[in-house]
């Protein structure tokens, strides 16, 4: 089993007590976002959690906890894009904090266990094409010690995206105008020696030697294994992802960095009110569990192919 902590909610940032705490417990419990009475009581125990991978924007808070997770195998999806207040208002400064604590985390597990994610890349009249490519520049400068690769993609207006962005007045973003930022971003990336793909997109990039990601990822995972992986393509996922399954632990309306372009909060009243009901010490990330409430232990099993197999 490989758990995602988590795509709906920066958990390394607001929510590393809590996970530190279910870890100690040996299980989570996850409301079905579809079912919001229905628990799921999943175990987190070492024998069964194969992998975990850690989505953030910045992993300060959890970086003396890294030690209590000896026992596992993880990496982290570490998102720096350029912008500023007016989309990302909770971030703090990239140059400053950010890209210092990417460094700091990359010295600590390694390189190929960090990456970069350059997404979503969004057009207006401030972020241009040409300032993406000098702000990608930049930042790719400064990170290619420390990690092995970038995964890219462009911003899908969702109904609550829409409604998110559109005092920034975000202009089309073309297919051609998609192969002319991926070709430079391309060239970018290989000079610093960083791979690039592409998140959940269509389009086919692969004459500039963009590949399509699998960001919850199965070949980085047997790497770090040492062993082979009996694994699915998430069945959940856009038909454009080529993520394995997982589990996710994370909720829907709780992330407080307040992008403008995110998909997982739908209100910020709603993720206000999430915020003051979440208890470190609770198993649920929010809330507790109540009497209208029904909670099923999910079977887990891990996912490790440990056969000998013979060469005939």
């Amino acid at each position: 089993m490989i758990i995602s902590a988590s795509r709906r909610t920066d958990i390394p940032t607001y929510y590393s007590d809590w996970f530190m705490n279910r870890i100690k417990e040996g299980f989570v419990l996850v409301r079905n976002p579809m079912r919001i009475h229905q628990i799921s009581k999943i175990s987190l125990s070492p024998d069964v959690v194969d992998g975990i991978v850690f989505w953030t924007k910045n992993p300060l808070p959890m970086l003396d906890k890294l030690d209590s997770l000896k026992d596992y195998s993880y990496y982290f999806q570490f998102t720096i894009t350029p912008y500023g207040k007016d989309v990302e208002p909770n971030i703090p400064s990239k140059p400053d904090v950010i890209i210092p604590a990417f460094q700091i985390l990359s010295n600590f597990i390694g390189a190929e266990k960090v990456v970069w994610r350059y997404d979503p890349i969004m057009l207006n009249a401030k972020y241009t094409l040409e300032y993406h490519v000098q702000a990608f520049e930049k930042i790719a400068s400064q990170l290619s010690q420390y990690t092995k690769k970038c995964t890219i993609s462009f911003v899908d207006f969702y109904r609550n995206t829409t409604n998110n962005v559109k005092e920034l007045n975000p202009v089309e973003f073309p297919e051609n105008k998609i192969i002319e930022l991926s070709k430079k971003l391309a060239e970018i990336a290989h000079s610093h020696n960083l791979k690039i793909d592409t998140c959940a997109e269509a389009i086919e990039l692969q004459q500039f030697g963009i590949e399509h990601a699998r960001c919850i990822d199965d070949r980085l995972f047997e790497k770090i294994l040492g062993c082979p992986l009996r694994v699915d393509k998430d069945k959940n996922q856009r038909l454009e992802c080529g993520c394995i399954s997982s589990i996710d632990i994370g909720m829907y309306n709780t992330c407080k960095n307040g992008c403008r372009y995110c998909y997982a909060n739908f209100s910020d009243t709603t993720v206000k009110n999430n915020t003051e009901k979440h208890n470190p010490a609770s198993s649920l990330l929010f809330g507790e569990v109540g009497d209208d409430d029904t909670v099923k232990e999910r079977i887990v099993i891990s996912c490790k192919d440990n056969q000998i197999r013979l060469d005939i």
